[in-house]
C-alpha cells in the first residue's frame, strides 16, 4: 500500500515568527516624539528612560545601530531607584553637571584618558542639535539618548580613573554588581548633591606620589606634542621570507617619506638608504650610523601619539597598585633600571639596579623583604641548569670547576662532575649545583629574600662593572642592587627604631659591617618586613617633563596592542 505524504504545516513556526516581530517591534524604542510644551517633556523623557533601558539590558547594551551603553545594567539599578528621572537635563535645558562632564571630556587627556570612549562624538552631536535646532530640542527621545549617555560616560570615566584600563574584562567592576551602590551610584549621588565632578574624579585615582608626578607633566606634553599621523613599521619581518622584507622595506621608505628627508615612493639603493637613516638620525641626536635595525625602528615608531599611549598604559598600571599604600616600602622599576625606598611619601635613597634580560625577565611581584643572607651561596635554579649549564657539560665536564661551582647529590655529598654521563640528560638533572659563598659569588656580599613563586630575590653581585652600562636588562631575572649596602642598613635601621623596650635585636649596622669585614656567612631575620613592588612604569614625570623609558620586555608595546589598538 503507498503511503501519502502528509502535508507540512507551516502555520504554527509562521505565528511563532510573528509573534517574535510583534514583540521585538512593541519593545523597540521610540524613534521620535516630539512635545511642544517643555513643562511636559521631563515626564515623556522619565517614560522613555525605563523602556530604554530595558531594551539595552535586554540586548547586550544596544539601543539602536548607533547607540550602545557599556554599563546598561548599572544604569537600570540607579534609574529605577530614582524612578528613571532624567538626571541632566529638566525642561529642555541642560543642568549644570551636563556642562561639567562636556567641559571635564574636553580635557580628559590630562589623565591619560580617550574621550572618544565616552560617547564624545555622540554627545556633541545630540547637543549641538539639541542647542541649535528649536524642532530638535521638542524630541524627548533626544534628551532620553543624551541623559543615558550622559550617566553611561560618567561611569565609565569613572571606572578608568579608578581601575585603569589593563585588566580583563571580567574584572571591571560594571560587571560587578557590588560595586554599583558602593562606588558608581555613590559617586554619582556625591555629584547630584553638589560636589564638584574634578573633585569626584580626582578622589578616585591612586594616592601614589609617582602617579600624580606623571600626571601633571601631561598638560605640558600634551600643548607641544606633535599631532601628525604617522605610518607604523612592523618590525621584525620574518627572517628569510622575500616578500615579507619587501613589505618591510616599503613601509619603512613610506615612513621615512613623512620625515620630508625623502620623496614619498622613492626608489632608493642600500647606500642612499643609508644616508637618509643617517639623516634622520642626526635629526633625532643619536648615533648615526645608518643601520636599519630594531632601534631605527623603535625611534620611528616612537612617536609623540605613540609615546601618550605609554602615557596612559603607565597611569593605568599605578592604578593596579594598592589603594592606600604602606607608609614605607621598596618600589622597583624595571625599565627605569631603579630601585626606591619610599618613607613617609619622600624617597629616602635611590639605586642602579640590573634586571632580568628580556629572555629571562624579572616578574612583577607584590611581597615583603623576610630575610637578608650575609656572604649566601648560590644555589643554581633547574632553569639556568637546563638552558645553559648542561649543553656546556655535555661538552666539558669542567666547565662547572671553571666557574667556581659545586657539584651534590640529593643527599648534600660531593659529586665528581667526571664521574657522570651527562649525554644521557636532557630535561635536567637529579642533582644540585651550587657555588660557594665569597667575593667571587654570583650573588656577591649579600642577599635580601622575600616570597614569591618565582624563585628571584634581590642581590649584591660580582659583576658590579655592568652598573656603568645605560641597558642593564642582563640577570637571569633576579635583581642586583647597586648600593646593597644602604639598603641593608635602612632595613636594620628600621627593626631598631621600631623594637620594643622588651624585645631585643640580635643585630644591627656594625654587625652586618662586621660580618661583611670577616666574610662571615650570617642570615638576618627581618622583623618588621618592608613591602616590596617590582613592577614595569615605561615613563615618570619628573620636574614637569616627562622621561621615557626603553620598553625593554615589550609590556608597553603587548598593552597597546591589546588594550588601545584603535586608537
Amino acid at each position: 500500500m503507498q503511503h501519502q505524504k502528509r502535508p507540512v504545516c507551516f502555520l504554527p513556526l509562521l505565528v511563532l515568527l510573528l509573534l517574535i516581530a510583534c514583540h521585538e517591534t512593541a519593545n523597540k524604542p521610540k524613534d521620535k516624539q516630539l512635545i511642544s510644551n517643555p513643562e511636559s517633556i521631563d515626564a515623556a523623557v522619565q517614560k522613555n528612560i525605563q523602556e530604554q533601558l530595558q531594551f539595552a539590558v535586554d540586548h547586550a547594551g544596544k539601543i539602536d545601530d548607533s547607540m550602545q551603553l557599556g554599563f546598561s545594567k548599572l544604569l537600570q539599578q540607579y534609574y529605577e531607584a530614582n524612578d528613571h528621572m532624567p538626571l541632566w537635563s529638566s525642561m529642555e535645558k541642560w543642568k549644570p553637571i551636563a556642562t561639567a562632564l562636556v567641559n571635564y571630556m574636553d580635557v580628559a587627556a590630562e589623565d591619560g584618558l580617550f574621550k572618544e570612549d565616552y560617547h564624545s562624538s555622540m554627545i556633541s552631536s545630540i547637543k549641538k542639535a539639541l542647542d541649535e535646532d528649536s524642532m530638535k530640542r521638542m524630541d524627548a527621545v533626544l534628551w532620553t539618548k543624551m541623559d543615558l549617555l550622559y550617566t553611561d560616560a560618567f561611569m565609565h570615566i569613572l571606572q578608568d580613573l579608578k581601575q585603569g584600563r589593563l585588566q580583563p574584562d571580567s574584572l571591571d567592576w560594571c560587571n560587578n554588581p557590588a560595586k554599583y551602590q558602593s562606588f558608581f551610584i555613590a559617586n554619582l549621588d556625591r555629584l547630584t548633591k553638589g560636589e564638584p565632578l574634578d573633585s569626584i574624579f580626582r578622589s578616585v585615582q591612586p594616592v601614589i606620589k609617582g602617579y600624580w608626578s606623571l600626571k601633571s607633566s601631561i598638560k605640558n606634553f600634551i600643548d607641544s606634542m606633535d599631532k601628525k599621523k604617522y605610518s607604523y613599521v612592523p618590525y621584525p619581518y620574518k627572517a628569510g621570507d622575500k616578500n615579507d622584507s619587501i613589505s618591510f622595506v616599503k613601509k619603512l621608505l613610506l615612513r621615512l617619506s613623512e620625515t620630508d628627508l625623502i620623496e614619498k615612493d622613492a626608489t632608493v639603493d642600500s647606500l642612499q638608504l643609508a644616508a637618509v637613516v643617517k639623516k634622520y638620525q642626526q635629526r633625532k641626536k643619536v648615533t648615526a650610523d645608518g643601520k636599519v635595525n630594531a632601534s631605527l625602528v623603535r625611534l620611528l615608531n616612537m612617536t609623540d601619539e605613540e609615546k601618550y599611549k605609554r602615557i596612559a598604559i603607565t597611569l593605568d598600571r599605578y592604578k593596579q597598585m594598592p589603594d592606600s599604600m604602606p607608609e614605607k616600602y621598596i618600589l622597583v622599576n624595571l625599565p627605569g633600571f631603579y630601585l626606591q625606598v619610599w618613607d613617609a611619601d619622600t624617597v629616602n635613597f635611590s639605586s642602579k639596579i640590573i634586571c632580568g634580560k628580556p629572555a629571562t625577565s624579572t616578574p612583577f611581584i607584590t611581597s615583603a623583604i623576610s630575610d637578608m643572607v650575609i656572604f649566601p651561596t648560590w644555589t643554581v635554579p633547574t632553569s639556568i641548569i637546563k638552558k645553559e649549564m648542561l649543553p656546556a657539560l655535555k661538552k666539558n665536564a669542567g666547565y662547572l670547576a671553571r666557574k667556581g661551582l659545586n657539584l651534590y647529590n640529593s643527599k648534600g655529598d660531593p659529586v665528581d662532575p667526571y664521574s657522570i654521563n651527562w649525554a644521557k640528560y636532557t630535561k635536567g638533572i637529579p642533582f644540585k649545583i651550587q657555588q660557594g659563598s665569597g667575593d667571587d659569588n654570583a650573588l656577591g656580599v649579600i642577599k635580601f629574600n622575600f616570597s614569591n613563586p618565582y624563585d628571584v630575590y634581590l642581590h649584591d653581585t660580582n659583576q658590579r662593572y655592568l652598573f656603568k652600562n645605560s641597558m642593564r636588562a642582563l640577570s637571569h631575572g633576579c635583581v642586583r642592587v647597586q648600593d646593597w649596602q644602604k639598603l641593608a642598613f635602612y632595613i636594620i635601621r628600621n627593626d631598631s627604631a621600631r623594637v620594643s623596650i622588651r624585645d631585643t635585636l640580635k643585630y644591627n649596622t656594625d654587625s652586618i659591617t662586621n660580618w661583611i669585614a670577616k666574610k662571615e656567612k650570617h642570615r638576618v631575620e627581618v622583623k618588621y618586613k618592608i613591602p616590596l613592588f617590582i613592577r614595569y612604569f615605561g615613563c615618570e614625570g619628573i620636574n614637569g617633563t616627562i622621561r621615557f623609558y626603553d620598553d625593554i620586555y615589550d609590556e608597553d608595546k603587548k598593552a597597546k596592542e591589546k588594550f588601545f589598538a584603535l586608537k
